[in-house]
């Protein structure tokens, strides 16, 4: 794991334990991997000339707890025990101000697009080594604490081999999983046929 420190960040309040994992998505520029848009959003970097889409959100303070690259390297920006800046307004089952209870796990990827296998391997890995530090009661997307202002992780990120994945390893983190929707019948299949990969 490689640690990048983000400024954007603080203390968790007083006695709030860590409950919940959000999952993330995030391209930059948009739907293009592999450049260094991400790691320069969340150190406060990003120049608006490299690139039109740059211009609207270079201002922006955000980071995230760790960030998963396509080929499934491993970015730390915040210490999961500090405050990432990462869910914005949000609320996860009555509970507001996710980023208060959460660690935030950024995946490199899109809505269009689906994500790597080495993507899955390290997400899995990655959750079991919080579970043994936090006491997680959820895992959950963006999308599913954000409706309607969310999109990520996206249609095309697979719950459920997700969950396979937790299940040969914790199954009690498994269960924690609380997939996009609520249905497990939505959920897309793993593997992917051959034509959606990129």
């Amino acid at each position: 794991m490689h640690f990048i420190p983000s400024p954007n960040h603080d203390a968790r309040p007083e006695g709030m334990a860590v409950a919940l994992v959000l999952i993330h998505a995030i391209s930059l520029p948009p739907d293009r991997f592999g450049g260094e848009g991400i790691t320069q959003l969340f150190t406060n970097t990003l120049n608006p000339d490299e690139h039109p889409y740059y211009a609207g959100i270079h201002t922006l303070r955000v980071s995230a707890h760790y960030l998963i690259r396509r080929d499934g390297a491993l970015i730390c920006f915040v210490p999961p025990a500090l405050r990432a800046w990462h869910a914005g307004v949000s609320c996860w089952q009555g509970q507001a101000r996710c980023n208060d209870f959460s660690i935030g796990i950024e995946l490199e990827g899109c809505d269009t697009l689906p994500f790597e296998p080495e993507q899955y391997l390290a997400l899995a890995e990655l959750l079991e080594r919080l579970a043994e530090a936090f006491p997680l009661r959820g895992i959950t997307g963006h999308a599913d604490v954000a409706p309607g202002r969310k999109t990520d992780p996206g249609p095309l990120f697979s719950w459920r081999h997700l969950r396979s994945l937790l299940e040969a390893r914790q199954p009690a983190l498994a269960r924690c999983i609380e997939p996009t929707g609520g249905a497990e019948a939505a959920l897309p299949v793993w593997p992917f046929p051959l034509g959606a990969r990129p």
